[in-house]
């Protein structure tokens, strides 16, 4: 309907000017002595319309021309735009597909977009870690300082690559880097973490896990595991020193001291410096906590020395636990053990042979008819004695 409108007018116009022109007799008369030149008006109303379109045209095209090299620069800008963001397009799903050497390649055309340089050189140094090309890794890294505003994602992904090229020292010193310029996250600490434990920094590795199971940010298995470790090598790493095992299980919380991996590990530091009844003490305090056999064979071994009133004690804490785990084959080993120590006979054989009855682990059987041999020979009995012997051993070739 527009369209039929705008005819309608067309046409009323130009019937409008035919009409005006035929009956129009008007006339224009140059003068430049010494000519004269006669012109009617519709004709001089023409040469007009025609003067003023030349003049668009002239004025048009001069100021096109005008107009051309910042048009051709603005092309280059954006033809270089749309390359570079494509290449950058292009690194990021190469590095996503595994496809590593294409996507530096690619990386290497997007950085002729300034915009790009920095997030570049990041998908680049990745792309050439992957490949184990660590110089080209760390250019890409030092490329990537040109941009300040991209100082996190650097450190971060330096401390990532650092970890995995089993390079914790240098990872540790971006850490701290990262950690100057008041950046904390946990991703981050997540990064420190690995990187301590790869340099076997137990104690900063034990605070970095405490922080991090503040945020609920580690598995509770992993972070168990990892308390482990540090406990085992804090408490190994002094085992020269009585007093210093003593201090290091001073700093250690009572929830991670009733843990019974750790405190079988302190238990073993304790009894390695003839620190039995300490080593009994922690081991009693965890099997209150949690029944474990690991620890049952940790209280066998802090046993006390033979008549002393300690060790007495040893035996009946360790009957009342049986009244409550009956058929335990480490506890009725443990109290047979005891009692060999105390040199009661009769309740020795009989815990040991109760033990015998319900072990099913080689080891298990192993060590009772070790101790069994060992009773016979206290008392006088070489036959039986040597028929358990010969149990062990075959215990042993199992």
């Amino acid at each position: 309907m527009r369209i039929f409108l705008w005819l309608v007018a067309l046409l009323a116009t130009a019937i409008g000017l035919a009409v005006m022109a035929r009956f129009n007799a008007g006339n224009v008369v140059l003068f430049y002595p010494p000519y004269r030149v006669d012109l009617s008006l519709n004709f001089f109303l023409l040469l007009l319309f025609l003067l003023f379109l030349l003049s668009y045209g002239v004025l048009n095209a001069i100021r096109s021309a005008q107009r051309m090299p910042g048009r051709v620069i603005e092309y280059r800008r954006s033809r270089r735009e749309r390359e570079g963001n494509r290449a950058f397009r292009e690194a990021l799903k190469a590095l996503f597909e595994g496809r590593f050497g294409h996507s530096e390649k690619a990386a290497a055309r997007a950085l002729d977009l300034d915009e790009n340089k920095g997030l570049a050189s990041l998908i680049g140094a990745r792309a050439a870690h992957r490949m184990r090309q660590s110089e080209r890794r760390d250019a890409w890294l030092a490329r990537a300082q040109e941009d300040p505003a991209l100082k996190t994602a650097r450190l971060m992904t330096a401390i990532e690559l650092l970890v995995d090229d089993d390079q914790p020292e240098a990872a540790l010193e971006t850490v701290r880097e990262l950690n100057a310029s008041g950046t904390r996250h946990i991703h981050a600490l997540r990064l420190a973490l690995k990187a301590n434990q790869r340099a076997k920094d137990w104690p900063e590795v034990l605070r970095l896990t405490r922080m991090l199971d503040k945020n609920n940010a580690l598995h509770p298995a992993l972070s168990q595991r990892l308390r482990e470790l540090a406990y085992n090598d804090l408490l190994s790493g002094r085992r020269h020193d009585a007093e210093s095992v003593r201090r290091v299980w001073a700093t250690v919380p009572d929830a991670d001291a009733r843990k019974p991996a750790i405190a079988v590990r302190a238990a073993d530091a304790f009894n390695a410096h003839g620190l039995h009844q300490e080593a009994a003490a922690l081991v009693e305090k965890a099997l209150a906590v949690e029944w474990d056999e690991r620890l049952v064979c940790a209280y066998r071994r802090a046993a006390a020395p033979e008549n002393s009133p300690a060790l007495l004690a040893q035996i009946e804490r360790c009957e009342q636990w049986a009244r409550e785990h009956p058929s335990d084959a480490e506890l009725e080993l443990t109290l047979g053990t005891l009692c060999l120590k105390q040199k009661l006979w009769g309740k020795a054989q009989r815990y040991l042979e109760h033990a015998l009855a319900d072990a099913i682990h080689a080891p298990t059987v192993r060590e009772i008819h070790l101790k069994l041999a060992q009773l016979h020979e206290s008392l006088n009995d070489p036959e039986r004695a040597a028929e358990h012997y010969r149990q062990c051993a075959l215990a042993t070739a199992i």
